[in-house]
């Protein structure tokens, strides 16, 4: 194994932030031609230590994890960013975990607990029979950092949680599964929030947003320790399928909304009803960038020998993805509505368009005609018939051209022109 010279000297903006690539002066692409990551959990701890697959070049400021079916990535050692990181007031991160941790353990002897106390959480992890939920509710990065290593998750699993922004996905390392998921909220616009699921074999971790209560969902109705009971896997599977049943009443409606737009428009079109298609539209790309990822997903979680899931609790995550199949296909739907109500939108100003122009070509022939007749008289003919002096054929001529200007306006309106 070869061994990393320390970099001491960089400054902190020569390396990329959590998840990024960094560029060092001279080594575009990073020592050994791997691009460069600073994380979490990234200096000489558990973590890094009982990570899965060969480490290389262990040095004093950094390794290069290798992942199957990953480029090599090398973690910075970065004071700060690791479990080197300076130490907190004491209290702090105890403080903060009693508002944003909740901890449940279920043992097979039947003894259950709940706690916030992250000192505890380590006296969990080394009892070997009990199976854990872990759940973090806008953590901060100490308190990943600390959940992490106390879990022993793998330091780039901890880096995305922290750094949320990860698309839906479904990412193994080693003994873990990583499942990024979104809850979604639907009133004036959308509304995403970012789940982040660690999956192992022990335990499951959640990490999440404040808006997306796990207890509010109707699988924890009676809290975690019926579903934990069964295995954490089946936990995930609780958690996740009332996710997606969240997704109904959203598509619903959006389904009852393109409806009634469509009545408006084939009614009255005008700018709001357009504005509000085109709202609707965006807002159905944005679900699509969430639930199709999904499908995806679980078409994984359920087709491979993760080891992570019970055989009898396949059938459930095989559940959860024909439910997104479904969705998808509603969402495609829906797409081809909106795509559809906007044709008609167009349709519609276009015919209004064509019958102001029949109308302005009928009027424009019943003028054309008495103003060619008039033409003919001149300005003085007019002054002398208003002073009597025209004989009786000048009012026979404008008498006959009234009256043909009637018939013409008849014959128009006969057919509908103006």
């Amino acid at each position: 194994m070869g061994s990393m010279e320390p970099r001491s000297s960089r400054s902190s903006s020569e390396v990329a932030g959590p998840g990024g690539d960094a560029t060092v002066p001279g080594d575009p692409t990073g020592e050994a031609g791997h691009p460069t990551h600073r994380g979490i959990g990234s200096h000489g701890g558990q973590a890094i230590a009982r990570a899965q697959g060969p480490l290389e070049e262990v040095g004093p400021d950094g390794v290069v994890i290798h992942r199957p079916g990953y480029r090599p990535r090398r973690l910075e050692l970065v004071p700060g960013v690791g479990l080197d990181r300076p130490q907190l007031p004491p209290g702090v991160l105890e403080k903060e975990a009693a508002e944003r941790l909740r901890i449940a353990a279920w043992r097979p002897h039947g003894d259950a607990e709940e706690t916030s106390d992250l000192t505890r959480l380590r006296g969990l992890v080394a009892e070997p029979e009990t199976r854990l939920w872990v759940d973090l509710t806008d953590a901060t990065r100490d308190l990943v950092a600390e959940v992490a290593d106390a879990l022993e998750i793998h330091p780039l699993v901890a880096e995305d949680i922290a750094e949320r922004g990860q698309r839906p996905k479904l990412e193994l390392t080693g003994d873990e599964a990583h499942l990024v998921v979104y809850a979604i909220a639907y009133g004036e616009e959308l509304v995403s929030s970012e789940i982040d699921i660690v999956l192992a074999r022990r335990y499951l971790l959640t990490s999440h947003e404040g808006r997306w209560d796990p207890l509010q969902t109707h699988h924890l109705r009676l809290g975690p320790m019926p579903l934990l009971s069964r295995g954490v896997d089946y936990l995930a599977w609780g958690l996740i399928d009332s996710l997606v049943d969240s997704y109904y009443p959203i598509f619903d409606g959006i389904d009852e909304e393109i409806d009634t737009l469509e009545d408006e428009i084939i009614e009255k079109v005008d700018k709001s009803s357009l504005t509000r298609l085109l709202e609707i539209k965006r807002t159905l790309v944005e679900i699509r960038h969430v639930v199709s990822p999904m499908r995806e997903v679980f078409n994984q979680l359920t087709n491979r020998e993760l080891g992570l899931v019970q055989p009898e609790t396949i059938l459930y995550f095989r559940d959860v993805y024909d439910h997104l199949i479904r969705l998808n296909d509603e969402l495609d739907s829906y797409r081809d509505l909106a795509s559809g109500i906007l044709d008609v939108y167009l349709s519609t100003v276009n015919n209004n368009l064509s019958l102001i122009m029949k109308r302005l070509t009928g009027v424009t022939v019943i003028l054309a005609g008495i103003g060619a007749v008039g033409g003919l008289f001149g300005m003085s003919e007019a002054g002398a018939a208003l002073d009597g002096r025209e004989a009786v054929g000048f009012w026979a001529v404008v008498a006959v051209v009234l009256i043909g200007a009637g018939l013409v306006a008849l014959l128009l309106r006969r057919i509908d022109w103006i």
